[in-house]
């Protein structure tokens, strides 16, 4: 007889997979935060992948202020190792009414198919048919002023759309940031005008100082690798593409034109030698990169705590004066900048 299947990875015994390929995925998590109860900002579910049953959170504040104001839309793309989140979890849900409350600005917040069920591409595959679900919305209603789904109508500006990635979703972020280029019309009327990466999740085989340095509160080396076991392609490495943007088999850059981009860092992460090296090396490539650093700051720090502290809103003001920014920028090139914030 042959042996019984045993776990192979685990993950904090929430997520296990079985040596016969079998996947135990429990959903009994306890957070530690409550959704927030704010009236000023709408929120409503909808399908945009039949195929893979897949459901977007669309949030809009409730006073769209003076009638020739349109909306920004800001596309969040949650974390979780590419393993784990869902537009669902309390802490993603508050970050997005903090994000349509504090930039004043109609929210998509997608899911994609989680690893190790479905590893990379998919996440990735499912970002883009989030972003042609907002384009079809703004076709039918670019062709009907009745088209499209009526909580799009109207004031919801498609030429001026940002997309926001935390941890993994950062890692999305930037997958779409290449795929799309700049000036692509692939999506019309979306119009990209800069990507936000909080945190990016990219990997490596070489280790970084701060991936080597003390663990987090939520982090440790030994969870980002086993995130990156379960989510790469069977049998690639951390210097995959998908995983390393400046890897042996990664794409060439520099004749890329990249819309605007910002990374958001905190300076105790592990993941905050990767995400500065990324910025450091898209500048020596001439390309409009901005990097942000908070002092003393987690993973985590601003989805996870959107609301209750100072930082948060310092991390509000800086995505302000950033959509602001390229929300007129055209086609001039802005002087790569970084900031490191006490």
């Amino acid at each position: 007889m042959g042996s019984l299947p045993h776990v192979v990875e685990d993950c904090m015994g929430f997520l296990q997979l079985y040596s016969d390929g079998s996947i135990f995925r429990s959903n009994d998590i306890e957070f530690k935060v409550s959704p927030i109860e704010d009236t000023t900002i709408t929120f409503e579910d909808f399908l945009f992948d039949k195929r893979f049953n897949l459901f977007l959170r669309l949030y809009k504040p409730q006073h769209l202020g003076p009638d020739n104001t349109k909306l920004p839309v800001v596309m969040f793309l949650h974390g979780g190792g590419f393993c784990f989140g869902s537009r669902t979890w309390p802490h993603f849900h508050n970050c997005c009414i903090r994000l349509a409350s504090g930039l004043h600005a109609v929210v998509v917040s997608p899911d994609y198919r989680l690893a190790p069920e479905h590893r990379l591409p998919a996440a990735l595959d499912d970002a883009v048919e989030a972003v042609r679900w907002l384009q079809r919305q703004g076709l039918s209603l670019r062709d009907d002023q009745n088209g499209g789904d009526a909580w799009l109508s109207g004031r919801v500006d498609f030429d001026r759309v940002f997309i926001v990635g935390d941890s993994s979703g950062g890692n999305i972020a930037h997958h779409l940031a290449v795929r799309f280029g700049s000036g692509s019309r692939e999506m019309d009327p979306v119009r990209v005008r800069g990507y936000v990466l909080f945190a990016p999740f990219f990997g490596g085989e070489v280790r970084t100082k701060s991936e080597k340095g003390p663990p987090e509160h939520m982090l440790n080396l030994e969870l980002l690798d086993r995130f990156w076991r379960l989510s790469m392609p069977v049998g690639e490495t951390r210097d995959h593409p998908l995983a390393n943007p400046f890897g042996p088999g990664s794409p060439n850059l520099e004749q890329l034109k990249l819309d605007p981009i910002l990374v958001i860092i905190g300076g105790n992460e592990l993941l905050k030698d990767r995400a500065a090296d990324y910025a450091t090396r898209l500048k020596e490539l001439d390309k409009d990169i901005k990097y942000v650093e908070f002092e003393g700051c987690e993973h985590g720090f601003f989805t996870h705590d959107s609301y209750s502290s100072e930082v948060a809103e310092e991390v509000i003001q800086t995505l302000k004066r950033f959509m602001l920014e390229t929300s007129s920028l055209e086609g001039t090139l802005h002087t790569p900048e970084k900031q490191i914030k006490e």
